[in-house]
């Protein structure tokens, strides 16, 4: 039974230091011609088109942000000219006007 078992597969080696640590296998070989060739123009092209996804996302906010701004500003300003409006007129009515800044729910 034991001659059937190892010609399936290889025996396992275990590589051991004389203070009982195993040791690392060795690195594979780096490619070498053609196909280390493109093995770092894949790395380059990958850099480079994760590069080109960030400033992509960049642009992106960029623009969303200039987009959204004027419409944040201008609600704003219509309704500081609202309150303002509501203000003036309450006023030459003769009306108290009283801002509430801060909501006290024991109020409610």
């Amino acid at each position: 039974m034991s001659q059937c078992m190892s010609d399936k597969r290889p025996p396992i080696i275990i590589d051991m230091t004389p203070e009982g640590e195993f040791r690392d296998p060795p690195p594979p070989p780096a490619p070498r011609g053609f196909e280390g060739f493109v093995t770092r123009l894949g790395g380059v092209a990958m850099l480079v088109a994760l590069s080109a996804g960030g400033l992509l996302l960049a642009a992106v906010a960029l623009v969303a942000i200039g987009v959204l701004l004027p419409i944040v500003l201008a609600a704003g300003a219509i309704g500081a000219i609202t309150i303002w409006w509501r203000l003036r007129k309450a006023r030459a009515r003769g009306e108290s006007t009283i801002i509430i800044t801060q909501f006290d729910r024991r109020d409610g």
